[in-house]
Order: C-alpha cells, then sequence, then structure tokens
C-alpha cells in the first residue's frame, strides 16, 4: 500500500517537542517527528480497520483504536 504524504502540520508537532521541554527543534527533528507520527498512525488505523471488520462494522470505534494500539 503506497504511503500518503504528510498531512500532519509541523507547526503543531515542533510545539509539542518543546512543550515535553526543547529549548529549539530543527525543522530536520520536526520533519523526522512528523514522519514517525504518519507511519504509526497509519500502522494503529490498519490494524483498526481489521478490528472494525472483523467485528462486522464499517465503522472504526475509539476500542478499535485502543486495541490496535496494544
Amino acid at each position: 500500500m503506497p504511503r500518503p504524504g504528510s498531512i500532519i502540520p509541523k507547526a503543531p508537532v515542533a510545539k509539542v517537542m518543546q512543550n515535553a521541554g526543547a529549548k529549539r527543534v530543527s525543522d530536520d527533528a520536526t520533519e523526522a517527528m512528523v514522519q514517525f507520527l504518519m507511519d504509526y498512525s497509519l500502522t494503529v488505523s490498519e490494524r483498526a480497520v481489521r478490528i472494525a471488520r472483523h467485528s462486522g462494522r464499517k465503522t472504526v470505534k475509539a476500542g478499535d483504536i485502543k486495541v490496535a494500539v496494544k
């Protein structure tokens, strides 16, 4: 399956990293974090979709996400 382009904005990601204690965040670090978040989100989403389908649903629910993360 092809990986989609980034749909996560960089500025909020950099802000999260600053809230975690970073005084400054490089563009490369922000881009690396965005890429990680995109990859992880896609993986969890794919698992959650499989869980919903296995349950006979088309709608992904919060519980599906929670199970997919475990």
